[in-house]
C-alpha cells in the first residue's frame, strides 16, 4: 500500500470500528441507564432498538444518497451528526432526549457505514489489496461489536454510562478534521436520480420488518403487533421489488440482484452476523444468569471472542486470495458451526468458562473468514459506479443481521424455558438456541458455497 492508502485505510477503519462499538456499548449498561433517567422496564429495550431500527432501515437509502451528493461528503456529514448526537446522548436528562440521540446516532450510522465502505472499495482495486482491506474492515467491525460490550462495562463501572456517548465525540471530531485532506471523493460520472418510491418502500419495509422481529422476541410471534409489523414490512418490500422492476433510475437495479455473487454473498453475510451477534446475547444470559458474572466480568469474557475476530480478519484476506471466496465462506462457516456446537456441553459449574473462551475464540476466527468472504463476494465484479449500491446492500445485510439475530434467539430461549426460572431453566433455553444457531450457520455456509459453485460453473461454461 502507498502511504496515502494507509492513511485512508486507518481513517476509514477507525470510523467503522467506532460505529460497530456503538451497536453494543450500551447493552451491558441498560439497567444503569434506565435507573439514571427513569426508563420503565418495558421501555428499556428501546435504547438499543431505536438505534438499530434506524441504522438498518435507512442504510440502503443512504447508500444511494452517497452516489448523489458524493460519498466523501456523506461520510463527513454523517460523522458530524454522530459526534453531535453522541454529545446530546451524554448530556441527556430525560428518556425522550436520550431516544432522540439514539435515533440520530442510527441515522449517522446508516450514512457513514455504506459511504465509508464504498470509499474503501474504490480506493483499492479488485485483488489482494482490496481483499486485505476488506478483511481488516470486517475484523474491526466484528471486534468493535465485542469491544463495545467490554468498553461499556468498564466505562459504566469506572466512570459513568454517559461516557459511552462522550467517547465518540473526540474520535468523530478527529475524523472530520482529517477526512477532507486524506480521502479522495468517489461518485458516478453521471449524477443519478433518486428513486423516491423505491426509497420510501424499502426504508418503510425494513423498519417494519426489524420492528416486528424485535417485538417477536418480547411478546411472541403470534402477538397482533408482531404479525401486523411483519406483514406490513413484507408487503412494502414486495412493492419495492416491483417498483424497481419498472423504475428508470432504480435504487437497486434488478441486474445486480440477479447476480448470484451478490445474492449468495449477502445471504452468507446475513447468516454470519445473525449467528455471531446473537451468540453474544445467548452467552451473556449464560454468564450472568447461570454462572452469576457481573456486567464487567461478562464484557471481559468476550475479549477472547474479540481477539478471535481480529485474527480471523487478518487471515481472511489471505484465505480469500489463496482458496477463493466460496471456500473461505464454507471453511469459516464449518469452523464457526463446530465451535458453536461444542457450547451445547456448557454446564452450571464455573469451570465451563474454559470451554466458552476456547469455543468463542475459534468460532470468532471462523466467523470472520465467512464475513470477509461475504464482503469480497458481494462487492466484486462490479464497476465503481455501482459500488455505492453494492456496498449499500452489503451494509444493510450487516445491520439487519445484527438487529435480527437477538430477537430470534430470544424467542427460542423463551419458548424453551416457558414459565420456568432459575439457572437450570436458563441453561436449557440457551443450549437449545445454541444448537439452532450452529445448525443455521452450517446450512447457510453450505448453501452459499453450493450456489456460488454453480455460478462459477455457469460462467466457465459460457466462457
Amino acid at each position: 500500500m502507498t502511504r496515502r492508502q494507509k492513511l485512508v485505510l486507518a481513517l476509514l477503519l477507525g470510523s467503522q470500528f467506532m460505529i460497530a462499538v456503538d451497536f453494543s456499548i450500551l447493552n451491558v449498561a441498560l439497567p444503569v441507564v434506565g435507573e439514571g433517567l427513569g426508563f420503565s422496564l418495558a421501555h428499556l429495550q428501546w435504547i438499543a432498538t431505536s438505534f438499530a431500527l434506524t441504522a438498518a432501515g435507512f442504510t440502503l437509502l443512504f447508500g444511494r444518497v452517497a452516489d448523489l451528493v458524493g460519498r466523501k461528503n456523506l461520510f463527513i456529514g454523517g460523522m458530524v451528526v454522530l459526534g453531535l448526537s453522541s454529545a446530546l446522548g451524554g448530556l441527556a436528562t430525560s428518556p425522550e432526549v436520550l431516544l432522540v440521540a439514539r435515533v440520530l446516532q442510527g441515522l449517522a450510522t446508516a450514512a457513514v457505514t455504506p459511504a465509508g465502505l464504498a470509499l474503501l472499495t474504490t480506493a483499492f482495486k479488485e485483488g489482494p489489496l482490496r481483499e486485505r482491506a476488506l478483511g481488516l474492515n470486517g475484523a474491526l467491525m466484528s471486534a468493535g461489536f465485542t469491544a463495545g460490550a467490554i468498553l461499556g462495562g468498564l466505562l459504566t463501572d469506572l466512570l459513568s454510562w454517559r461516557w459511552a456517548f462522550f467517547i465518540n465525540v473526540p474520535v468523530a471530531a478527529l475524523v472530520v478534521i482529517l477526512a477532507p485532506s486524506v480521502i479522495t471523493d468517489s461518485r458516478p460520472e453521471r449524477r443519478p436520480r433518486l428513486d423516491v418510491p423505491g426509497a420510501v418502500t424499502v426504508t418503510g419495509g425494513l423498519l417494519l420488518l426489524v420492528l416486528g422481529l424485535t417485538q417477536a422476541g418480547e411478546t411472541g410471534w403470534t402477538a397482533p403487533t408482531t404479525l401486523a409489523s411483519l406483514a406490513a414490512g413484507a408487503a412494502l418490500l414486495i412493492a419495492f421489488v416491483r417498483i424497481e422492476q419498472r423504475a428508470t433510475a432504480p435504487l437497486v437495479p434488478m441486474h445486480i440482484l440477479k447476480r448470484r455473487s451478490v445474492v449468495w454473498g449477502n445471504a452468507a453475510g446475513l447468516i454470519a452476523f445473525v449467528t455471531e451477534t446473537s451468540l453474544v446475547f445467548l452467552l451473556t444470559l449464560y454468564l450472568q444468569e447461570v454462572l452469576g458474572y457481573s456486567a464487567l466480568a461478562t464484557g471481559l469474557a468476550f475479549g477472547v471472542l474479540g481477539v478471535g475476530t481480529v485474527v480471523g480478519g487478518m487471515l481472511g484476506g489471505r484465505a480469500v486470495g489463496r482458496f477463493g471466496n466460496r471456500r473461505a465462506i464454507v471453511l469459516g462457516g464449518v469452523v464457526q458451526a463446530v465451535a458453536t456446537l461444542s457450547l451445547v456441553a456448557l454446564g452450571t459449574s464455573g469451570s465451563w468458562i474454559w470451554l466458552l473462551l476456547t469455543a468463542t475464540f475459534v468460532g470468532g476466527v471462523g466467523n470472520m473468514l465467512m464475513i470477509v468472504g461475504f464482503m469480497v463476494t458481494a462487492t466484486s465484479g462490479l464497476p465503481d459506479e455501482e459500488q455505492g449500491r453494492a456496498t449499500g446492500l452489503a451494509t444493510m445485510t450487516q445491520q439487519v443481521g445484527i438487529t435480527l439475530g437477538i430477537p430470534v434467539m430470544s424467542a427460542i430461549v423463551t419458548a424453551r424455558t416457558g414459565a420456568a426460572t432459575g439457572p437450570e431453566a436458563v441453561l436449557s433455553g440457551v443450549s437449545t438456541a445454541i444448537l439452532v444457531n450452529s445448525a443455521l450457520v452450517l446450512v447457510g455456509a453450505l448453501l452459499a458455497g453450493y450456489f456460488l459453485t454453480e455460478r462459477n460453473r455457469t460462467a466457465a461454461a459460457e466462457g
